[in-house]
């Protein structure tokens, strides 16, 4: 599942993602983030699928259709950054079992003409 950062519900279950909206104009480059949420002893299972998110969006980036035009995603600088429980972030981690990957992206919306 995948939720608004500012509207995950309480009974949400892990694994999810939470992401930012961002809205913007036609040729505009917008930032996007989006967090990966994991509760596990390990990183293994969440590095996975962050390394299955870089593989789709690729090196030179991803090119989706949409109504309209295109959006051109490319991977953020840094792309991910591993969360630990000092930040304050990590969402009733009392035993120490919630895995958290920030996500960086870039999108721009190109016209079809």
């Amino acid at each position: 599942m995948a939720y608004d950062e500012t509207i995950v519900p309480d009974s949400a279950q892990m694994p999810y993602i939470t992401y930012s909206v961002a809205t913007g104009s036609l040729d505009e480059v917008i930032s996007m983030t989006a967090s990966l949420w994991y509760r596990s002893t390990s990183w293994a299972a969440i590095t996975k699928l962050k390394n299955q998110i870089a593989e789709y969006i690729g090196v030179g980036g991803k090119v989706i259709p949409i109504e309209g035009g295109y959006m051109w995603i490319v991977r953020g600088a840094p792309f991910a950054q591993r969360m630990s429980d000092e930040d304050g972030q990590v969402r009733s981690d009392e035993d120490g079992q919630v895995r958290r990957i920030y996500l960086q992206v870039q999108a721009e919306f190109l016209t079809a003409n």
